[in-house]
């Protein structure tokens, strides 16, 4: 039948206030069914269990915009199912609402009121006295006195105290004696969340059965009424209508305000307080898990609903629940993230709630204002600004910041004394309008209290803590709703602002770095998800250092995807998402306001400036009330109908109310109807202009990362439905870690490919750790789903933990070799080179690096530690195949269902993560900066000449990009040794030299090794010099420079062919005589090809992201550094002397420094500017030869070069050199620096280094102060 009464039938929407009328309870036709899918148990006493609820009736039958569902409406109505009581029990009414989500992400709103009504039926009633009889049987069998029945105790109260028989008359029903009386409930489902309106309604139509006087008109007229003659109000506007005993007002807002929204925010804040309301919204904000946990239905309705109505302009993309019904309890195991309330029976403590995954879970208990939150949880920006304005508006309201809970003696002040009278009231010595120091009367506050704290270390003063004054016109307008209602409004639009104001403030320019689609809708909306679609590296550069932990992770959520795609998706104002048009047209509002250029982000901290315009819409609305709906009246009922028993809601006439007013004379009474009925198509179309089909498939899409579940079906519950659903998980946790391990590898890609040249640079190191993160949280989403019992609150790294008992179980039976693999079994037999030997690749061992560091303390941190560790050794995919490879313990840990019990799927996860093995992560090392690491040192000298007749004593300091050693010094002959100090980061230099003592002390070193003994980075020295007074160039310690070994065959391959003399990429061997091993001679071209490419590679180093540049130093010292390209450049055409006699560039150098000395006492100086670059030039060389270190020739030529790089003088001293006539002494004719016009273009290229700002590592520059 069609339910199309009301202005226009068809499956459009008739924009009526109410869908169904609904009447739940106990069917007396099928009588007691005990409820077992709600999990209680037999135990229980009969008047404690639960019993199946029917769907009595409803009315209408149906309507073909909104089909009924009967199985959700049942669950929702009554999730606990039927209760019995007896008249000593307390019978209060209690009213909740719910929501139903459909498959393509719409919503009805439920509201229920469920009263207790007598039991008039015979059989029910027996039924019941039969169970107690049973149930004493029982009882009496197991011996167990019944004051151990917890369950009674906690009805009565006190428990020590009762005696036995006070009990039994609490905890049985007796036939003769009792009243039995069972819970009902009456519903309404309607289209839109007007929850004060339904409220009111319910309870107005349950007074009607109560009270002795019976109502004016019957029953049927007033549910008619609400259901068929009651419009919904349009946008922007009021509406009165008429209830049992009084009129009802609703009110809507306009499409330019914050979106309808009707429940107490006041009540949230009362329940839990500022701060947890806080942490709360930034969970919710960062797609954690969350759990509320309540005994009232209403308090996780009005807790869910006011989190999500605060995220505006985004929208939870995820499972969203507020009432589980407890038949749905398996739910909690599901791998996503969701937002679900948990009813509590009250006398269970959070300890007995088994829950499967704790790693990324926020857990609210809302009736004890206590949450628990997931770890490193990073903060919400401006935090103590954003708690403190929230706390200055519930001041105003006389509600403590800190909850109701806690309400110390300071929150029952405050609520005896208005802080807006005292303002106001000119007696108290308050001048109204001067921010009363409302902090007097906050003294004993202790939110604020810790808030001064934190806000004295930020420098903001909270002396001037501004309580609002209320400007509300109270004089000149009269508001329809009662004083109480009307706060409420104003309290929940005050505070809805404000929170609104943060994002608008955040995402100011956000339009900017929106990144349109090249291609039309149909294509991209095909590949949506390989499409980046915010340029978020940009806009994360732009914001202050503190907001990026928040930020970074925030641009990841699916909800910042889907309001990103929403925008790409409208581009003309008409189509645009309603949500999208507000926050877009208040953005602009900030741009304008902005004189400050809007793409320069400060941290200052921005009050919400529309408060008063908010409010003033909604008064006006109050005020004068724009539409009256038609007044109940009779209805065309046969005598005798509409007749009913007092205290007993009837089963109502359903042929008048199945059907609404035949005639569309209604319609035309109504003006406004026909243009409310646009409205509502408009809402129902307002998300895209593409035909209905594609758009619902679109929406869908966009709105689920593929197979996401938005509410679980409330319907059948038959093990292959779960079944189903967990597949749909499982497909689910897939898809997402293909995207992930996807998105990583693009990043760090990207980049590699950018320093190659190709496209823009866009990832930061907080982005790397914030996906990294997100892996980490995934990991322990697939390593919680389907677990058999939960263990720990990481349940990968209890898994983990398993794995480590088992294995030492086996070795006590002494096979542990194969635990750990070497990895190294391709060496040669012949080689006898001396190399490390290699670490063993062992999950177990690095669970001990991790258990060993003391600063991690929850297993949460250790499981994340791990797989850092694991990311960074390229060791995750394979670490975690040889934990599942343990079959045994995999089935004894996991259901049969659950997603490592996948074998396909697992195969899958592994191979994806397999291609993290392309990239270098230093995701633990930069981590964890302050843990003691192990390093390994392995020093290989020259085994042709003689190195074991060396007799001084060598020292070692080795640097990193964290810190350095200081001096090791070496026990003689050892070439090996592993020492510990606090992590130094990527390595960097190694200063080695000895103390020439003895008699041999002449050493020649091919080159040292590095290794970090935990994350297994080797670092490989080269040097291939000597170090020794009248050796080489007289050097007794060099700096050497290394480079990260790949892997360990490559090494193996590189030590087993070392040249008696390898050249070494810091010290190639300068000298100039005539030696089979010289560099190659290079010709001009190839050495101004080198002095480019070095300084190019500076350049590069200088426009990568600070958290990105590799090592300065390499590219000063190293290979094809700058020195080295320099040095090419003096040796180029250098006179070679007699045979055997070397001679260095220093030597040269020196030589001129002597020249300008002398003339400069002379008195022969040329013009101003060459003398201060002689200067200069002569006091760095003076400097670096009074230097107490004892560096050789080639190792003074390096610091030259660098301290010159450093202070913009390269290429003065270039020019100065090229000019002196010591240069056409010591030069062949045919030499590059005596070339005017090479000489000239190696200026320019120097000069380009003149706007960096370089900073040399302190190993380079010790022991000279310039």
């Amino acid at each position: 039948m069609s339910g199309g009464g009301g202005g226009g039938g068809g499956s459009s929407a008739p924009g009526r206030f109410a869908d169904y009328f609904v009447i739940c309870g106990l069917d007396t036709e099928t009588g007691l069914e005990p409820d077992e899918l709600s999990g209680e148990n037999f135990e229980q006493t009969p008047l404690r269990r639960t019993f199946k609820s029917k769907v009595l009736a409803r009315y209408p039958e149906n309507v073909e915009w909104n089909p009924f569902d009967q199985d959700a409406v049942g669950m929702l109505c009554m999730p606990k199912g039927l209760a019995f009581k007896t008249q000593a029990d307390s019978r209060e009414p209690q009213f909740h609402s719910f929501i139903i989500t459909r498959e393509d992400g719409s919503r009805t709103f439920g509201f229920s009121l469920t009263f207790f009504e007598e039991v008039t039926s015979k059989q029910i009633c027996s039924a019941m006295q039969t169970l107690y009889h049973m149930h004493n049987a029982e009882y009496d069998i197991l011996h167990t006195p019944p004051t151990n029945d917890k369950e009674s105790c906690s009805s009565t109260g006190d428990c020590n105290g009762t005696s036995v028989s006070k009990l039994q008359r609490f905890n049985s029903y007796d036939i003769s004696r009792d009243t039995l009386y069972v819970s009902k409930c009456i519903c309404l489902i309607t289209p839109m969340s007007f929850m004060k309106a339904c409220k009111k309604v319910l309870e107005q139509l349950h007074q009607a059965v109560t009270s002795p006087q019976p109502p004016p008109l019957p029953l049927e007229s007033y549910i008619y009424n609400i259901l068929y003659e009651v419009p919904l109000p349009p946008a922007g506007r009021s509406l009165k209508f008429s209830g049992v005993y009084g009129p009802i007002i609703c009110q809507r807002p306009s499409t330019s305000e914050l979106p309808l929204f009707d429940f107490p925010v006041k009540e949230v804040f009362e329940l839990l307080g500022v701060e947890n309301v806080v942490q709360l919204f930034t969970c919710a904000l960062l797609e954690f898990q969350i759990l509320l946990y309540s005994q009232h239905y209403q308090r996780l309705m009005t807790v869910a609903e006011t989190i999500t109505a605060l995220m505006f302009p985004f929208q939870w993309q995820h499972v969203y629940v507020p009432i589980l019904p407890a038949s749905l309890l398996h739910f909690l195991d599901a791998p996503v993230p969701y937002l679900m309330g948990l009813h509590s029976n009250g006398l269970d403590d959070r300890s007995k709630l088994e829950l499967p995954q704790e790693a990324n879970l926020c857990f609210v208990d809302v009736d004890n204002h206590f949450i628990e939150l997931p770890e490193d949880l990073p903060q919400f920006p401006n935090k103590l600004e954003f708690i403190q304005e929230i706390s200055e508006i519930l001041m105003a309201f006389g509600i403590p910041p800190e909850g109701n809970l806690h309400c110390s003696e300071s929150a029952s002040k405050m609520k005896n004394l208005r802080a807006c009278d005292l303002v106001s009231d000119k007696r108290n010595g308050n001048i109204a309008g001067s921010p009363l120091n409302s902090y007097e009367l906050l003294k004993e506050n202790e939110t604020i209290a810790r808030l001064q704290a934190l806000v004295k270390r930020t420098g903001v003063s909270l002396e001037k803590l501004e309580v609002r004054e209320e400007t509300s016109s109270k004089k000149d307008l009269k508001i329809q709703c009662d004083e109480e209602e009307f706060k409420i409004y104003q309290l929940n639009i005050q505070i809805r602002e404000v929170f609104a104001n943060r994002f608008t403030q955040m995402f100011a320019d956000y339009e900017v770095f929106v990144i349109q689609p090249s291609q039309d809708k149909e294509s991209w909306f095909t590949n949506r998800e390989q499409m980046q679609n915010f340029d978020k590296a940009s806009f994360l550069s732009d914001q202050p250092e503190p907001y990026l932990p928040f930020l970074s992770r925030f641009l990841e959520t699916q909800m910042f995807a889907s309001f990103i795609d929403n925008k790409i998706m409208c581009h003309d104002e008409d189509d645009k998402d309603p949500v999208l048009r507000v926050f877009d047209s208040r953005v602009d509002k900030i741009r304008l306001l902005n004189v400050r250029t809007p793409t320069l982000r400060t941290s200052m901290y921005q009050k919400c400036t529309t408060i008063d315009e908010a409010e003033k819409s909604i008064e006006l609305r109050l005020a004068k009330i724009d539409h009256t709906a038609v007044h109940p009246h009779l209805l065309d009922m046969k005598i005798g109908q509409g007749k009913y028993e007092l205290g007993f809601f009837p089963k109502l006439q359903s042929d008048v109310l199945s059907t609404g007013p035949a005639s569309n004379k209604w319609t035309k009474r109504n003006a406004p109807a026909q243009w409310r009925r646009k409205d509502r198509q408009k809402q129902h179309t307002e998300h895209l202009r593409l035909d209905n089909d594609q758009r619902e498939k679109y929406i869908q899409e966009a709105r689920n990362l593929g197979s996401t579940i938005r509410q679980p079906k409330l319907s059948n519950l038959s093990p292959s439905v779960i079944a189903q659903t967990n597949w749909k998980f499982v497909e689910g946790l897939l898809k997402e870690c293909r995207n992930k391990t996807k998105r990583m590898l693009v990043e760090k890609m990207g980049r590699e490919a950018v320093e190659l040249g190709h496209g823009e640079v866009n990832i930061t190191g907080v982005e790397e750790n914030t996906l990294i993160a997100s892996l980490c949280d995934l990991l322990e989403r697939i390593w919680s789903h389907g677990l058999q019992v939960k263990q720990g609150k990481s349940a990968l790294w209890s898994h983990l933990l398993h794995y480590l008992e088992n294995r030492q179980r086996r070795t006590t039976s002494g096979s542990f070799s194969t635990s750990g693999i070497l990895l190294d079994s391709e060496r040669r037999k012949s080689d006898t080179s001396p190399a490390m030997s290699p670490l063993r690749i062992s999950l177990i061992q690095d669970m001990r690096h991790i258990q060993n560091i003391s600063e991690i303390k929850t297993d949460v941190g250790k499981a994340r530690a791990w797989v850092r560790l694991s990311m960074e050794k390229k060791l995750l995919s394979r670490h975690l195949k040889q934990l599942l490879s343990d079959h045994e313990l995999t089935k004894k840990l996991y259901k049969r269902y659950a997603f490592l019990r996948c074998d396909d799927e697992k195969e899958q996860f592994l191979y994806h993560l397999l291609s993290f093995n392309a990239v270098d992560y230093f995701c633990f090392t930069n981590v964890f900066t302050t843990i003691l690491i192990p390093y390994h040192i392995l020093i290989v000298p020259s085994k042709k000449l003689g190195g074991s007749m060396f007799t001084a004593n060598p020292w070692i300091c080795i640097s990193g990009e964290l810190g350095e050693t200081g001096v090791l010094q070496i026990p003689r002959n050892i070439l090996e040794m592993t020492f510990e100090c606090q992590n130094l980061g990527k390595l960097t230099t190694v200063q080695i030299g000895h103390d020439n003592s003895g008699l041999y002390a002449k050493w020649l070193v091919e080159y040292v090794m590095v290794r970090n003994e935990i994350t297994g980075h080797t670092y490989k020295f080269p040097c291939g010099r000597w170090l020794g007074k009248g050796m080489d160039d007289g050097s007794l310690e060099r700096i050497l420079v290394g480079e990260l070994l790949t892997s360990h065959t490559e090494a193996d391959e590189r030590q087993c062919r070392t040249p008696p003399l390898q050249q070494s990429p810091s010290m190639i061997r300068r000298f100039v005589t005539i030696s089979p091993n010289n560099k190659p001679k290079l010709n001009t071209g190839q050495i101004q090809e080198a002095i480019g490419e070095a300084v190019n590679g500076i350049v590069k180093h200088f426009h990568k992201p600070e958290k990105e540049r590799g090592s300065l130093t390499l590219l000063l010292c190293g290979e094809s550094g700058l020195v080295s390209a320099l040095e090419q450049v003096f040796q180029h055409g250098f006179k070679s002397p007699r045979l055997f006699k070397n001679v260095f560039i220093w030597d040269f150098l020196e030589k001129a420094q002597t020249y300008y000395e002398t003339l400069e006492q002379n008195e022969m100086v040329p013009e101003e500017n060459w003398q201060t670059r002689a200067r200069n030039f002569c006091r760095f060389i003076t400097a670096i030869n009074n230097t107490p270190r004892n560096i050789g020739k080639d190792g003074k030529f390096q610091m030259l070069v660098c301290l010159g790089a450093r202070d913009h003088l390269l290429h003065h001293w270039i020019a100065l050199l090229a000019d002196c006539p010591i240069t056409a002494q010591m030069y062949e004719e045919i030499a590059l620096i005596k070339d005017h016009t090479l000489v000239n273009s190696l200026i320019r290229v120097l000069q380009t280094l003149q706007e960096f700002n370089i900073t040399l590592e302190a190993s380079l520059v010790k022991g000279i102060d310039i």
